[in-house]
């Protein structure tokens, strides 16, 4: 059987612009003469709709949309197309929605296969959504007998300390005379994910001897990316066809003739993070509607970065850099702030805040009698700089870039309505050591013959947030390397204060950062999205209380 993979992007809510990529894959793959065309989970309503699917009129939209893609099947005969809708139960109990497969040809629905593993960790809610299918069957099309199945169906794999379920579809399918497996998702990227998806893939080949598709949704929703990377793996387990990651690609296999090569090379870790990104970024002001993007420019290695990453998604005529020196800010993190602006070619102002802040601390001056200065007037500044950047947004719709990193995010080292004032916060998933070796990474990228794009001053300087003299991040944090192993320990992994202790932390330290993490959710329930890069970030995938109280 010919089959194309139709790896794509897909907007939420956008059935249009949606049905119109279905249209035009069916147009460009008509020279291969496919049998069946596949694209992603959820396509036709983009992944993942959230509460749209409990508004009747999104999913009468939906409906809508479902009758399209019959008019556009009939456009081209005896083609099959399968992709992923919602699609009303019938039933009075329950969610009253299945996340459904659907197969057409001929403006017919041939076949339904209801998605039966609906996870609900991480910054997975299915079981909000969906009632799971009651059963799996194979469906004879073309010579082969399909066995279709949507994402989470296929990762139930305890030996490879996956979540389990109680059932196994891909065991069903298998038993039930599959010829071909074929798995269609929306499956969120995270550094290293990669190579999990592709040895559980492999594994159902190697175990039920029966070749395996996967066809992944690419693009950025939200906070989700999706790095596509869809792929045929042959029956004897190598894989035939490998898709490229964070990029559209649709490409026919012919199930008869593909064979694999031996060996499989992930893309190197952070060139993956570099490149989600980079989509992050491009996807989510393209669909939030913004066509540019704001960002303080402090000198520091965090801004420097964001920046950087910024003008590769979007361009250098789409990025504004804005540095705003108070009476703290240091002459060279001015100067590094503005070699940065020259590097990448960006626009660049510089809006002094001492002024600002001296008639705040002024007015102030009555209400503060007898109180020394502390952590009040030092915010303050932050909160300045934030309004100047929203005050560009404003007048020009620019998009405001936050600039915070995971390890700050985590222990409340940044101000509200000061320095997390913006609409997406780039590196809010990334600890500080991984901005160190993102920015080396980015550094590596360029010319040789020229000066590295990030400053060395901004990777080599102390890290400060300058709001007093001569401060540095140390004066209040441990080392990066302990605070983000600690960090890595009990955000990613959960681990207890004890268990921790255990792994060689001083008990004092580990207690200080738990605690700061603790305390300083209020400040996260209201920070901008952050584009997720690792396995557990901070955002929908995480959801601790405010009002409570407990320890590790």
């Amino acid at each position: 059987m010919k089959i194309t993979l139709a790896q794509l992007n897909p907007t939420i809510g956008d059935f249009a612009g949606n049905l119109a990529k279905i249209a035009h894959t069916l147009e460009a793959c008509v020279g291969d003469a496919p049998d069946l065309v596949v694209f992603p989970e959820l396509f036709l309503t983009g992944y993942p709709p959230r509460d749209l699917l409990e508004r009747n009129w999104f999913t009468q939209q939906t409906g809508e949309a479902s009758a399209q893609l019959s008019t556009i099947s009939r456009r081209h005969p005896g083609i099959g197309i399968l992709t992923g809708a919602p699609v009303p139960t019938g039933r009075p109990v329950g969610k009253g929605l299945y996340n459904s497969a659907l197969l057409v040809c001929d403006g017919q629905v041939l076949f339904q296969q209801n998605k039966s593993l609906l996870p609900t960790y991480d910054v997975f809610d299915e079981a909000r959504y969906f009632d799971p299918a009651p059963a799996h069957a194979v469906y004879p099309f073309r010579g082969e007998r399909l066995g279709i199945s949507i994402c989470e169906d296929a990762w139930n794999d305890p030996e490879m300390s996956l979540p389990h379920y109680d059932s196994d579809p891909i065991a069903e399918l298998a038993a039930g005379g599959a010829t071909v497996m074929i798995n269609i998702a929306a499956s969120p990227f995270w550094a290293g994910k990669e190579e999990v998806r592709y040895q559980l893939m492999r594994r159902h080949t190697l175990k039920h001897k029966t070749p395996f598709l996967s066809v992944n949704q690419v693009g950025a929703n939200d906070e989700l990316i999706f790095d596509g990377r869809s792929l045929f793996i042959d029956r004897a387990g190598r894989p035939a066809a490998v898709f490229p990651a964070f990029a559209e690609h649709v490409a026919t296999v012919d199930t008869a003739t593909f064979r694999g090569t031996d060996g499989y090379t992930p893309q190197p870790l952070l060139e993956s993070i570099y490149q989600a990104l980079l989509l992050g970024i491009r996807d989510y002001t393209r669909k939030t509607g913004f066509r540019q993007v704001v960002l303080g420019l402090s000198g520091g290695i965090d801004s420097a970065l964001t920046c950087t990453l910024a003008v590769a998604a979007l361009g250098q005529e789409n990025v504004l850099g804005v540095t705003m020196p108070s009476r703290f800010s240091s002459t060279g993190s001015v100067n590094d702030a503005r070699a940065l602006a020259e590097n990448l070619g960006i626009r660049f102002q510089v809006i002094p805040i001492a002024d600002v802040h001296a008639a705040y601390l002024e007015m102030l001056a009555p209400a503060f009698a007898g109180r020394q200065p502390d952590v009040t007037e030092e915010n303050i500044q932050a909160r300045i700089r934030g309004n100047i950047l929203m005050a560009l947004s404003n007048k020009f719709g620019y998009l405001v870039l936050t600039t915070g990193n995971k390890s700050e995010l985590a222990v409340g080292y940044c101000t509200l309505y000061g320095d997390m004032s913006g609409g997406l916060a780039v590196i809010a998933d990334l600890p500080k050591t991984m901005v160190y070796d993102l920015a080396h990474y980015v550094n590596s990228r360029g010319d040789p013959s020229r000066s590295p794009i990030i400053p060395q001053a901004s990777i080599a300087k102390a890290p400060s947030a300058e709001l007093r003299p001569n401060q540095t991040d140390q004066d209040t944090l441990p080392p990066y390397d302990v605070l983000d192993a600690i960090l890595h320990l009990y955000v990613d992994e959960g681990r207890s204060l004890a268990e921790i202790v255990a792994q060689g932390f001083d008990r004092q330290t580990a207690a200080w950062v738990l605690r700061a993490v603790d305390r300083s959710e209020y400040k996260r329930w209201q920070a901008a999205p952050g584009l997720k890069v690792t396995s557990k970030a901070f955002g929908m995938g995480r959801r601790m209380p405010v009002a409570a109280k407990y320890g590790a």
